[in-house]
């Protein structure tokens, strides 16, 4: 089988997908299964293969206007290529309707994962942005899906409230295992960035800095009590907000001491450095930074706007709604940190169990196969 990955970028400042598709990619690869994995680039950009790269990896320069992922040479390449299925990864840019236009031109499947995108939070953000995508940008690709993979059950539900009655596939993304020796240079690279760790239990938020994950709401939070000793270290790559503007913010509250903030791009996860993991997101697909941190060991604690309502039965974190996340972060800054550490430790093994990357290549290899014979 010659499988086709697409992504619209591989560059880490994108979020999760930019990793995870690429993980999927190389988990695909089988005896008997070759798989391209296509994404875009900018001009200046650089896109090399890593030594653990299985699929064959193509980046193709971005034209105006870039911010649509607009890349003649990934559709010329399409256009001479000859997939057995096509897999998109994300809605509302242009490589969508060249991945749509390959599949019908092969007479191949065409399997969209929408990553977030169709959630009720992403739907109204910027609703007539994402009207014109579906207008202009890619017509009529969504309709023409053959199915739909979804990383959660949540997310599946998301697809057919938008009305999509396609087959959907349930395999949610990867996670691999980190052990000490990963984790100590990270957690020595932390500790000389931000001595203050060192002697301080840490709540560590790290994702994309963005409305959507609610990062100024829970800086609002941290400071509305004392905390004791606990730091807040809010670590992220810059979008909507830098780390030097929130910082700033901090400072002006006189809380330097209190919350750290510094920017994550081109330094290592800093999993390692704490106690527990916040997350107050409006809405995630999967999350892959609470995956991560549950694979570290570290607890959570999220909103169900994510799909992490099975925190709580497996005593891994907590999964709670926006208005009751404040209550129940005190309550989790006052647990001790024994048992801080067991719920942890029972957050890996549910990550060691059910999230592994040969699981989730086995589900989408079964179904691209039905695909193909439907």
């Amino acid at each position: 089988m010659r499988l086709c990955q697409i992504v619209p970028s591989l560059a880490a400042q994108h979020g999760g997908p930019s990793q995870s598709v690429r993980a999927l990619a190389n988990h695909l690869v089988s005896d008997g299964t070759a798989v391209e994995l296509l994404t875009t680039r900018e001009a200046d950009e650089l896109v090399s293969p890593a030594a653990d790269d299985r699929a064959t990896i193509h980046a193709f320069p971005r034209v105006f206007p870039r911010l649509l992922a607009r890349s003649p040479g990934l559709d010329r390449h399409l256009r001479n290529a000859a997939p057995d299925c096509v897999h998109h990864h994300s809605i509302w840019l242009r490589t969508l309707a060249y991945a749509a236009d390959a599949a019908r031109t092969r007479d191949c499947p065409l399997v969209i994962s929408p990553r977030g995108m169709l959630s009720d939070w992403a739907w109204a953000h910027h609703r007539w942005r994402k009207q014109l995508a579906a207008w202009f940008v890619h017509p009529g690709a969504m309709h023409r899906a053959t199915a739909w993979h979804a990383t959660s059950e949540e997310e599946a539900r998301d697809i057919r409230a938008r009305g999509f009655r396609q087959p959907v596939c349930v395999a949610p993304n990867g996670v691999p295992m980190p052990n000490e020796r990963n984790l100590a240079p990270a957690r020595a690279a932390w500790q000389e960035l931000c001595p203050a760790i060192r002697n301080r239990p840490v709540a560590l938020f790290y994702s994309r800095l963005h409305r959507k994950k609610r990062v100024r709401e829970l800086i609002d939070l941290w400071l509305a009590q004392s905390r004791g000793d606990w730091l807040l270290l809010i670590v992220g790559t810059p979008e909507e907000y830098t780390a030097e503007g929130l910082a700033a913010e901090v400072a002006a509250r006189g809380a330097s001491d209190r919350v750290a903030v510094c920017d994550g791009t081109n330094r290592p996860a800093p999993y390692a450095v704490a106690s527990l993991f916040l997350l107050p997101s409006h809405s995630e697909n999967f999350g892959l930074v609470i995956a991560e941190a549950l694979a570290t060991g570290v607890p959570t604690l999220v909103t169900d706007a994510t799909p992490w309502r099975h925190l709580g039965e497996h005593e891994a974190g907590w999964c709670v709604p926006w208005a009751e996340y404040g209550t129940t972060l005190d309550r989790a800054l006052a647990v001790d940190a024994e048992e801080l550490r067991n719920r942890g430790q029972k957050g890996r093994e549910l990550m060691q169990r059910d999230y592994s990357w040969e699981r989730v290549a086995r589900i989408l290899h079964e179904f691209y196969r039905q695909l193909r014979h439907a």
